[in-house]
């Protein structure tokens, strides 16, 4: 409950640049899957894309077996044969030739005690299912290269366009694996839903990019964390965001596979909604998994944020300036400049230590400095242990009963006396 009162609140500090190495692993053997998936069981491709024939015929009186059985003395008996909804047997077989055509429809018709005329035929001839495929990857690869110029001309930064390309691949190829896995039938209202759920994708990255573009000025000027740091950060700031836009648009999604093609058993909506569920779940993680850290991966290559991290990597190896140090080395740019007195210990201090300590030591130009800071400190140092003996006197059980403060043995508190009205 704490976690998600801290995600609500948008004070989550999660660790992405540790997560993201088993979401790289995950996405890497996801992807070997699905190619596996791809070459060994392939795309169940609708009748749009391979041509042919089909056979709708409205009954429930005919199953999948007794169908089958009525096609095997055609020679059509390894025809694909499913039930649509309740009331709807669709058969489907790569033969276009009209004499096959009709004595597939009378047989079925005979089988199900129905008109031949009410058994719905539609032919599809190779070149159609030819054309249609090429129109697809047409419209692909358009759309890649458009989405690639917006995101180079308006974040100003063509790495971030390899990463969100990147990203959109990956939840192609993932899904398009699952419909191998599930063998769901591939129509062009599959092609429909995945490039709109491409399109959500790279919103959902598009917003991640838009927080690291307002954010990097504190990886170049304050120089505080490297760019990778900032990138886990800006996550960190928009992670509500991508969950609350996700939970929204998924909702409507499982409205339309639940009602839509459950209840109603329109199987356009069950390609559809299938579709944008599994793309839709895909893009979200995607956009923080893969894009983010390919961005990161490759703004850290640059000379100016490898500069950025090396000097913080050599920070942290020798440790932060003591805040005696850093007083030390003002008290001595201040002699140096022959000012009086001593800045404020806790005043504000320079957030790049190693640059102030470059310029405090160039500053030093007098032994008497040295010595005055040196007498200073000894003197700082012995007060504090008179301090600390005087009170541990106090505290010791030998040392007698605790006295009040400005008291000490030879000079004990007078007794009181009482008096007597």
């Amino acid at each position: 409950m704490n976690a998600l009162r801290r995600l609500f609140r948008g004070e989550n500090d999660y660790d992405f640049v540790r997560l993201w190495r088993y979401g790289l692993i995950g996405s890497g053997v996801a992807l070997v899957v699905a190619v596996l998936l791809l070459v060994v069981r392939q795309l169940a491709l609708g009748l749009d894309f391979e041509g042919g024939t089909a056979w709708d015929v409205p009954t429930s009186q005919v199953s999948v077996v007794e169908a089958r059985d009525l096609l095997r003395p055609l020679g059509e008996d390894s025809a694909k044969i499913q039930t649509v909804g309740n009331d709807l047997l669709r058969v489907q077989s790569a033969t276009i030739e009209a004499k096959a055509v009709a004595e597939v429809r009378a047989a079925l018709a005979a089988g199900a005690s129905i008109d031949p005329a009410q058994v719905a035929v539609t032919t599809v001839g190779p070149s159609w299912g030819d054309e249609i495929s090429n129109k697809a990857i047409r419209a692909l690869v358009l759309f890649l290269v458009a989405i690639a110029l917006y995101i180079t001309f308006a974040l100003r930064d063509w790495r971030m366009a390899v990463g969100a390309m990147v990203a959109v691949l990956h939840d192609i190829v993932i899904s398009v694996g699952v419909y191998a896995l599930l063998q769901i039938e591939v129509t062009p209202a599959t092609v429909i839903a995945f490039l709109t759920i491409l399109g959500f994708s790279l919103y959902d990255t598009v917003v991640v990019y838009a927080r690291i573009r307002d954010n990097t000025p504190m990886v170049s000027v304050a120089g505080r964390m490297t760019y990778t740091e900032m990138a886990s950060l800006s996550l960190n700031q928009v992670l509500m965001r991508s969950i609350n836009t996700s939970f929204t648009a998924v909702l409507p999604v499982l409205s339309i596979l639940v009602v839509g093609s459950v209840i109603f058993g329109a199987t356009t909506l069950q390609e559809f909604g299938f579709a944008l569920l599994v793309g839709l779940l895909i893009g979200v993680y995607s956009s923080i998994f893969v894009a983010t850290p390919i961005v990161a991966y490759l703004n850290e290559r640059t000379p100016g944020y490898r500069q950025v991290r090396q000097r913080l990597e050599a920070k942290a190896v020798t440790g932060a300036t003591p805040r005696a140090s850093r007083r030390n080395n003002r008290n001595r740019t201040s002699i140096s400049a022959g000012t009086q007195g001593q800045p404020d210990p806790d005043g504000p201090r320079s957030d790049t230590g190693s640059t102030d300590d470059a310029h405090a030591g160039s500053d030093i130009g007098s032994g008497t400095a040295a010595d005055a800071e040196t007498a200073g400190a000894a003197a700082e140092q012995a007060g504090a242990e008179t301090v600390g003996a005087s009170a541990d006197a106090r505290r010791s059980p030998a040392a007698g009963p605790k006295l009040p403060p400005g008291y000490s043995a030879s000079h004990p508190p007078r007794p009181r006396k009482n008096k007597r009205r």
